[in-house]
């Protein structure tokens, strides 16, 4: 079977860490239900330059869509992930840093343990954010990408057990450090792809099954989309989505016989090439899912619930188009640090 695609960053510095780099670094961590993820960058002109990277599946929330405890081997892969992330940390000119847990640490009755547990084992300290800090550091880490002519946009975020959607009113586009200041309304699903994966199975999803997550996320869904329906109605709308998912469904679209976040990231999809690649992937075995370089069998079995949580999404907000991001809560935590610190401010004066 294929192993889990490698998503780097190509912009990311591979030579070894040099302990006297001038500039300072900031490092930012997602620890979500299912990934761990690490960006090391150090400001550049308006934006930042990644200088090291890592992403591990850990599957923290294994068995949070029956249950509500973090298991002992989930745990573990975790603290070792974390391990890495730390040691990669020590080696950076790291100057600030934001570590942050998100749904598997917020549902979870044993998440505050857990987090005492990776202080006093891997000397980290994480923070549990809330859903709103959540959403609001995804739209600040991909908001870029939306067009900047749309009256309004849809952006979402679909996690490992929970889903983040915004409404940004008014063009977004060209200034991602202030698009929180945009957010009309913002809802998080307790819905992710591992928790809907547990409930539904993942080995054989049929059409009938498949519409049958999709009916539970619309549900879910309903309150947020009776606040933010009339952002459909806007010139130039368009959902922007950043996960795993449309990452996934976008390189599939694209045929990469190996996953490339430069095609990836800001590419646009119609909605009809949308549901081509969803049907395809309905259609086809866990081993064929499993198989694909886009997917690789880490992923196989939570590809699906993924899918029908962005179906349920594209239903609620009809548009003919979609902008996948391949960036979100690390770049976003990124962004927010260095707006803090006023480091564009300053390097604009000399």
């Amino acid at each position: 079977m294929a192993q889990a695609p490698r998503r780097s960053y190509p912009h990311a510095v591979k030579s070894r860490p040099n302990p006297r780099r001038a500039s300072p670094a900031y490092a930012a961590l997602d620890l979500g239900t299912n990934n761990c993820r690490l960006l090391i960058a150090e400001p550049s002109y308006h934006e930042f330059r990644v200088v090291d990277a890592f992403s591990r599946i850990v599957r923290l929330g294994e068995g949070l869509g029956l249950g509500d405890t973090l298991g002992e081997e989930a745990i573990e892969r975790t603290v070792a992930a974390l391990k890495v992330c730390k040691s990669k940390i020590d080696s950076r000119n790291v100057l600030r840093s934001r570590l942050v847990a998100t749904e598997a640490c917020r549902h979870a009755s044993n998440g505050l343990a857990f987090i005492d547990r990776v202080r006093d084992e891997v000397g980290l300290d994480i923070e549990i954010v809330d859903r709103q800090t959540e959403a609001t550091l995804a739209v600040m880490g991909c908001a870029s990408l939306a067009h900047p002519k749309a009256g309004s946009v849809i952006i979402f975020d679909i996690g490992g057990g929970s889903t983040e959607v915004a409404w940004l009113d008014g063009q977004t586009g060209g200034d991602a450090i202030c698009a929180s200041e945009r957010i009309r309304a913002w809802d998080s699903l307790p819905v992710g792809v591992v928790t809907l994966a547990e409930r539904y199975g993942s080995a054989r999803v049929t059409h009938a099954i498949f519409e049958d997550m999709v009916a539970e996320v619309g549900g879910r869904l309903l309150p947020f989309a009776l606040k933010a329906g009339p952002a459909a109605a806007t010139p130039g709308f368009h959902l922007l989505g950043t996960s795993g998912t449309v990452t996934t469904i976008g390189g599939i679209h694209l045929g990469l016989e190996r996953y490339d976040r430069r095609r990836v990231d800001g590419m646009w999809m119609h909605g009809d090439d949308v549901e081509v690649v969803t049907d395809r992937l309905i259609e086809s075995s866990l081993q064929e899912r499993a198989s694909n370089p886009c997917i690789g069998r880490d992923r196989a079995d939570l590809v699906l619930a993924g899918c029908a949580i962005l179906e349920a999404i594209r239903r609620a907000f009809p548009s003919q188009y979609l902008r996948i991001a391949d960036r979100g809560l690390r770049e976003g935590i990124l962004m927010s640090m260095m707006r803090e610190d006023k480091v564009w401010s300053r390097r604009s004066r000399t």
